[in-house]
């Protein structure tokens, strides 16, 4: 007899994140991804190289056990909690991507016309990485990064956090419905 575990619910996952942010409001503690990854690179010693980066990063090293619980928990949920890598995306939007160039759309989680090691050309891997500097720019202008403020910022009740999440899907939206295809 095989056993497989199934994905949780969402009303058995939400409540788990809303108490996990309850718990880190009464701590003082702010939850984001990007915070984390600034703990990395200072640890790294980016502070000699910008001056973002010098800080005291163990008055944040609880950082480090959200980005280790990030990787195990991704890991366990990738082979333990998922029956198959296949995504069940609306036939409209396969139909779209094949049209785009994507002709494997929804057999996987990403794309392997641009993930994959066969199809990394120059111009994939510029896209891939002008992307990374507008993530990364766009974070730190923002004051953090999507999980920050939808999550954290979102459960603080503020204001700039509701203005981020709002320009995230609208930037979101841009990107999917003008950029995309225009790259594609």
């Amino acid at each position: 007899m095989e056993f497989i575990l199934e994905p949780w619910p969402w009303y058995v996952s939400g409540p788990l994140i809303a108490l996990v942010m309850f718990l880190l409001l009464g701590l003082g503690k702010n939850f984001g991804m990007s915070a984390n990854l600034r703990t990395l690179c200072t640890i790294g010693g980016a502070g000699k190289f910008a001056d973002f980066f010098k800080f005291d990063w163990k008055s944040q090293r609880w950082n480090l056990i959200v980005v280790a619980g990030a990787i195990v928990g991704g890991f366990v949920a990738s082979e333990f909690l998922s029956t198959s890598s296949k995504i069940d995306l609306n036939p409209d939007t396969v139909v779209a991507l094949k049209e785009m160039g994507f002709n494997n759309a929804g057999d996987a989680y990403v794309p392997s016309e641009l993930y994959s090691f066969e199809n990394m050309d120059i111009s994939v891997v510029g896209i891939l990485l002008l992307a990374g500097v507008l993530v990364g720019f766009g974070s730190r202008y923002a004051g953090g990064c999507t999980s920050g403020h939808a999550i954290s910022g979102l459960s603080d009740l503020q204001l700039p956090s509701l203005i981020a999440v709002i320009g995230f899907f609208i930037g979101g939206l841009f990107m999917t419905h003008v950029l995309l295809p225009i790259i594609f």
